[in-house]
């Protein structure tokens, strides 16, 4: 294997030290991060830190800027102001860079007439990494059996597969992936999931992104939601989940009139009551815990108390809904 280049290994450079007391443990630090295209602007003044160790979810609507911040983050696009580092360097100044950040931006974004192993022992010889590794990537991501076929006869999924050991080659700290999981079938979704998972178990940065909620909410750790280039969220998954306003505790009680007695305590306890049935309350803000001791002090009997918690696609509709740039009227309105 390719030993890991951490951050902090080497003499820092002075021109790109980090000025926040807690940018140390950051592998990825986006300040001020802007990118505009004449009147567009696709960024907008993005701040934030991806801390190794985890699996930071990426998300936001089409045209929200995703693409555009990986690329200024990998050095492919020159911000309009502000910065993005890795380890306090900008991506351009990295020696051997495959070694510190491997990447997956577009999957067909490859010379059709080589092979799978022509492309990636270019990439290993043009950053100093043992041509042995190439052979060892194409194991891991299921292609050894193809590694001399033409790229250019791969399918999306296959090409998925070679982007990832592309990314993987180097063996490196932090990595990159953007829509990993177009193309691929079921067992390769599962088998990117537990990959991304893997690599972060390891104390690895793992930055994703995608438009696949369900498999966003079995993967990430933590999410970083953009629109029209404005950070909206960066938290653990499960306050984003918990913060829905679609996540409540549901109480059920077969006494309507104690029922009624429990959601006016609540009420005028600041929790946002709602009646689903006449034997059934939804209450926002409030735990089953604190609905629950309310509940016994009252003496209200209980046939249900449960905590139904929003799913990831539900929070992040209701969290960009207005970022939405194009949507029909039923989305934009909650019922799609």
């Amino acid at each position: 294997m390719v030993p890991i280049v951490r951050c902090g290994t080497g003499p820092p450079d002075p021109r790109f030290a980090p000025t926040d007391s807690d940018r140390g443990e950051a592998m990825i630090t986006l300040r001020g991060l802007t990118k505009r295209y004449g009147e567009t602007t696709a960024v907008r003044d993005l701040s934030l830190d991806v801390l190794p160790g985890r699996v930071t979810g990426f998300l936001g609507p089409n045209g929200a800027g995703k693409s555009t911040t990986m690329r200024m983050i990998l050095g492919l696009d020159r911000p309009s102001a502000g910065e993005a580092l890795i380890c306090g360097r900008p991506y351009a100044t990295l020696r051997n860079p495959l070694r510190r950040v491997g990447a997956l931006l577009d999957a067909k974004a490859v010379h059709p007439a080589r092979s799978a192993r022509a492309h990636l022992l270019a990439m290993a010889r043009s950053n100093g990494i043992p041509a042995r590794r190439v052979g060892e990537v194409l194991d891991a991501v299921g292609l050894a059996s193809v590694a001399r076929r033409r790229v250019g006869t791969f399918s999306l999924g296959m090409s998925q597969r070679l982007g990832i050991a592309g990314a993987l080659l180097g063996d490196p700290e932090v990595l990159l992936f953007d829509e990993p999981v177009n193309g691929l079938d079921p067992d390769g979704v599962r088998w990117v999931r537990e990959l991304a998972r893997s690599l972060a178990g390891e104390g690895r940065t793992v930055l994703v992104s995608s438009h696949l909620m369900s498999e966003m909410q079995l993967t990430a750790d933590q999410l970083i939601v953009i629109g029209k280039g404005r950070l909206l969220a960066d938290a653990p998954i499960a306050d984003m989940l918990g913060g829905s306003s679609r996540s409540r505790v549901v109480v059920r009680s077969p006494d309507m009139e104690r029922l009624r007695a429990l959601a006016d305590a609540l009420a005028a306890d600041r929790s946002t009551v709602e009646r689903i049935s006449g034997h059934e309350l939804a209450v926002r803000d409030g735990s089953v815990e604190r609905v629950g001791d309310l509940a016994h002090r009252l003496a209200v009997p209980l046939h249900g108390l449960e905590e139904r918690t929003a799913s990831l696609e539900q929070a992040y509709m209701e969290l960009t809904a207005d970022s939405v740039e194009y949507g029909t009227a039923a989305a934009l309105e909650g019922r799609v």
